[in-house]
């Protein structure tokens, strides 16, 4: 039975054990009984409680039972007495029953109990609380009967409940520690599996309860010593009463079973670790030997230029990352054994040293294959760049101005000395790809490196051949380079001279077509000769524009400046205007003298068939405002779009022609005064 059990009942103090002893060593039980009415059945749980704390050499000694029957009735002290009888009877030694100073009625105390002793079993005694003394020394006896033994009944029955659920779960504790201890400690793997399977723990923590019991242990000790020195003078638990010697086995067996279950959580911790590590081991031992490997047997070509060996290499450099991240794993994990291995547990050492050997020798290997990879690569990318250095596809350019036959001896011995460090740096790399062996990738497979060996040969016996051919190429590209030379001379003089004719033509138009003939017919045949003499003005502009677009293409082509196009376009473009606007003004003349002649001649010529036309004065009036619109052109000179003004011919060659034109006016105007005034003209006849 528990006192957490019956809590409420042993609150209720309807007996209690207050240390105290009998002249015979006995434990005295002390039952003070109330004004009310006392539940015989609490008592009855309660004293069972009691009398089951003591141990049995305890209760050979006897019991002392004081029943304090002050505050109650007589019928309930006898009650009391008889369950005695039941309850406890071999174990009672004397009752001792305090009556009140006023004594109960003798008709009520009639029952004798001395004389129902062997009855009974022990003996029964009626006494005053002040003569109690004679029976059990003062200092054995509480304060209620006026000793000096100091009882809490609060502060035992909480000490209780410590001291048993000390006891319930250090046992248990015990239980359930022998249990993992004895399980770890047989022989047998598969139990041993199992019992790690389970991964059984303790229910309660054992650090808290030793420190639980180490607690308690020194509160019972100090409170036996201090009993003695008159300080707490109950000691609820001394000697057999306190279990101290209890106490102190279950914490000696407490601490015996905790070191056995921190050495077998060690133990399995190591063994945990062992099998993290041992994982992470075969983790990174299978991406190194499996993916890894499989990534650098994928990358074996070493690129045809620059640019694709530069490609492999950024390739290369990610497949480089990715091993690094297991790499890193790696480190951490040779820490770990190392750590293991400073342990110094010769069980573990065979097996650590193993993994470590598996794990160095597959990270070694993987980081050569890496290494040899990186120096393939960069040899790649070095002879590919003498290659490319050693092409002379671009070296006729920066020779210009050179003479052909100095540049012939020039060129040569760098094309020795690049062709010397080609093929140096071509054997290099034919020597690391012939040393390429299969342990380089992981498994023994054969490596195809037949097309790069002969791309590598392949470059060199080029860069030999362009060598021999090289000159006799800049023979051909230089004999075309000067032909376009000369084409381009050719052109830049034609253009120059386009230029020339079209401006001499420009001059022989404003100096020697200036007649604007002195009939229709002669207008019109010289009409005709102007359109045919611009004709040709055109067809030199065009040549002209045809030649500079030829030197354009030719300078591109030569990748150089032409001397004179720069200006003479410019010039060519100005020239054509001008002459356009002396042309279009030359043609504006001819058909303004080709309308005045045309009118004028048929005013002038008689024309019966027309005497309509004869009388036609707004016909006058024309003749008139052409003639004079002509006369007033005749002095307006050529405006060109600079500013500049040019006149047709001379002014004497302009006056002629003037003068021409104011005759047939007059003729004109006399025609008209003789239509006007017919008897004028026959008086004059």
């Amino acid at each position: 039975m528990e006192a957490s059990v019956i809590l409420p009942i042993l609150k209720k103090k309807l007996a209690f054990l207050s240390g105290g002893k009998d002249r015979r060593s006995g434990l005295i039980l002390t039952i003070p009984l109330c004004l009310e009415q006392t539940n015989m059945d609490e008592l009855s749980v309660t004293l069972d409680y009691l009398l089951s704390i003591p141990s049995d050499k305890c209760k050979a000694r006897g019991f002392t039972v004081i029943v304090d029957g002050r505050k109650s009735q007589w019928n309930v002290v006898k009650t009391v007495v008889l369950m005695l009888q039941n309850v406890v009877p071999a174990e009672v030694s004397l009752v001792c029953v305090v009556k009140p100073d006023e004594f109960w009625d003798k008709k009520v105390t009639h029952f004798c109990f001395w004389k129902e002793k062997d009855r009974l079993g022990f003996e029964v005694i009626l006494v005053s609380a002040n003569k109690l003394t004679r029976y059990i020394e003062p200092c054995q006896l509480t304060e209620d009967f006026g000793g000096s033994l100091t009882y809490d009944h609060m502060d035992w029955l909480n000490k209780r409940l410590v001291f048993e659920k000390f006891t319930k779960e250090s046992t248990s504790l015990l239980d359930e520690l022998a249990l993992i201890n004895n399980g770890s400690d047989k022989g047998n793997q598969q139990e041993k599996e199992r019992s790690v399977d389970l991964n059984f723990l303790p229910s309660v923590d054992p650090e808290t309860v030793l420190q639980t019991g180490h607690e308690l242990l020194s509160e019972l000790q100090q409170r036996r010593f201090n009993g003695s020195d008159g300080g707490v003078s109950w000691s609820p638990m001394d000697d057999e009463l306190l279990a101290q010697p209890q106490v102190m086995k279950l914490l000696d067996s407490l601490r015996e079973q905790y070191t056995r279950y921190q050495e077998v959580c060690r133990q399995r911790s190591k063994r945990t670790q062992l099998e993290e590590i041992q994982q992470k081991v075969m983790q990174v031992v299978n991406w190194l030997e499996g993916p890894g490997s499989e990534q650098l047997r994928a990358q074996w070509g070493i690129g045809d230029s620059i640019r694709a060996s530069q490609a492999l290499q950024q390739k290369h450099e990610e497949i480089e990352s990715q091993h690094s991240e297991w790499f890193a794993v790696y480190v951490e994990l040779n820490q770990q054994i190392a750590a293991l291995l400073n342990a110094g547990d010769e069980e573990d050492l065979v097996e650590l040293k193993s993994l470590q050997q598996q794990l160095s020798d597959v990270c070694y290997r993987q980081a050569s294959q890496l290494e040899f990879r990186q120096n393939l690569l960069q040899a790649a990318l070095e002879f590919h760049g003498v290659a490319q250095d050693v092409s002379l596809s671009d070296l006729g350019s920066s020779w210009e101005g050179t003479p052909l036959i100095k540049r012939f001896h020039l060129l040569l011995p760098i094309l020795d000395v690049g062709l010397q460090g080609l093929r140096e740096k071509g054997q290099g790399l034919l020597d690391q790809i012939s040393n390429q062996a299969s342990w380089a990738y992981g498994k023994d497979v054969t490596i195809e490196n037949k097309e790069n060996v002969d791309h590598i040969q392949g470059v060199m016996e080029d860069m030999q051949l362009r060598k021999q051919s090289r000159c006799e190429d800049m023979v051909d590209v230089r004999r075309l380079k000067m032909l376009q030379m000369v084409q381009l001379f050719k052109c830049e003089e034609d253009a120059a001279q386009a230029v020339e004719w079209l401006s001499e033509l420009l001059d022989a138009l404003l100096k020697t077509h200036i007649r604007l003939g002195d009939d229709t017919q002669e207008t019109k045949v010289l009409l005709e000769k102007h359109r045919k003499f611009v004709d040709v003005a055109q067809s030199t502009y065009d040549y002209g524009r045809q030649l500079l677009q030829a030197t354009v293409v030719l300078c591109q082509s030569l990748r150089c400046t032409s001397r004179s196009s720069g200006d003479t376009l410019p010039r060519l473009n100005r020239v054509w205007k001008q002459f356009t606007i002396a042309s279009e003004e030359r043609v504006h003349r001819l058909e303004m003298a080709i309308a005045f002649h045309s009118n004028a001649e048929k005013i002038l010529q008689d024309c019966p068939d027309e005497p309509e036309a004869l009388n036609d004065e707004d016909q006058f009036d024309e003749i008139e405002a052409v003639g004079k619109s002509l006369l007033d052109r005749l002095t307006v000179p050529v405006v060109y779009p600079d500013g500049t003004e040019q006149y047709f011919g001379s002014p004497s060659d302009m006056a002629s022609t003037a003068e021409h034109i104011r005759d047939r006016m007059k003729l004109v105007s006399l025609k008209r005064q003789q239509l006007r005034h017919p008897e004028m003209v026959s008086t004059e006849s």
